[in-house]
């Protein structure tokens, strides 16, 4: 059994939330930004698109008609959820990356009422304010459901997951695809540490498709994808105080073949340079250069198995949709 006696039991009540950013997120993306755009490749990590706007941006990306994704994840749970959740009638329901509560609605739906005041709901987010809007609603519907909200950015080591019952983990959509393969890794690792003989984790993997679907869904006709792609300049306009302006890109996104994932970039379509104060900077990008801002991986069954293989967990049971286009893949530890 991992060692879990140093954490904290959870608070009392039915709603709280502790802050794991205070402090750590001007200094995180500060050099992130700072090595980001210094680099031969210019890059910004994804997290940073993930403000109060870019949350309800994403929001409608998964209602368009290109974005696959969440439908077909949705289908996936109002199929399998009562197995998911299984026996699952006490303990901690940990979602890394909550955002909206559409899909963890679907396995709270599956626990028994009479085992509602037994379960902890843990959502972390980097976003406040998602955390607080999505908490409230659950807690209307779910009136004798506990929320510990905890603001964090859950690719960090998860030392504040409290300890001391079984717990669930999930990750929905296509989260494990925006890290690359160490950080993907390096994530399973600490959410391994951290299980015991009766956890699980329940991770969301977007499956290799043809191009012209993958290409669609990262380049809608209605241009919101766009709009969230260049909402990552508003936040380091606004917490760096530099000075993007987004009318000077394009938005890009193609499959990498080689790299088996969708990259979105922003190019720069005329020669420009920014300044950053925060960072006392000024970055010269040329017509054509372009920053990426994300990268999608998607996976076959063996990816899945070689990535679970490398981080001590094992493959208990898969759920997908006819198309094997999405899956849901439940982890164990080795050991369990």
């Amino acid at each position: 059994m991992p060692a879990q006696d140093d954490r904290s039991p959870l608070p009392k009540g039915r709603f709280a939330m502790l802050n794991c950013l205070q402090g750590s997120y001007s200094e995180d993306i500060r050099r992130d930004v700072r090595e980001g755009l210094s680099s031969g490749h210019k890059s910004i990590p994804s997290k940073y698109f993930y403000d109060s706007r870019g949350s309800r941006l994403f929001e409608k990306i998964c209602g368009l008609p290109e974005y696959y994704q969440t439908r077909t994840e949705l289908s996936i749970l109002e199929n399998s959820a009562a197995g998911i959740v299984g026996n699952f009638r006490k303990g901690d329901l940990v979602e890394l990356g909550s955002g909206a509560n559409w899909k963890i609605r679907a396995l709270l739906d599956k626990v028994p009422e009479t085992d509602l005041p037994h379960v902890h709901y843990l959502p972390v987010d980097v976003s406040e304010s998602v955390l607080l809007e999505a908490s409230e609603e659950l807690l209307g519907i779910f009136p004798d459901l506990k929320v510990f909200c905890i603001v964090g950015d859950f690719t960090k080591p998860i030392e504040y997951i409290p300890a001391g019952c079984e717990k669930l983990f999930v990750i929905f959509g296509s989260t494990i695809g925006n890290l690359t393969e160490q950080e993907g890794c390096s994530l399973l690792k600490g959410i391994a540490r951290c299980m015991g003989a009766r956890d699980r984790l329940l991770i969301g993997t977007d499956m290799i498709k043809p191009k012209d679907i993958l290409e669609a869904a990262y380049n809608d006709s209605q241009g919101i994808t766009s709009e969230f792609n260049k909402n990552i300049l508003h936040v380091l306009n606004r917490e760096l105080h530099a000075h993007f302006n987004p009318r000077c890109f394009d938005h890009m996104a193609f499959y990498n073949p080689e790299e088996e994932q969708v990259e979105m970039h922003l190019q720069a379509n005329r020669r420009i340079s920014v300044e950053i104060e925060e960072l006392d900077m000024t970055i010269g990008i040329r017509k054509g250069e372009t920053i990426r801002t994300e990268i999608c991986r998607k996976f076959s069954r063996t990816g899945i198995e070689k990535m679970a293989g490398q981080s001590g967990l094992r493959i208990s049971r898969w759920f997908s949709d006819p198309k094997e286009w999405f899956c849901l893949t439940e982890l164990v530890r080795w050991s369990a």
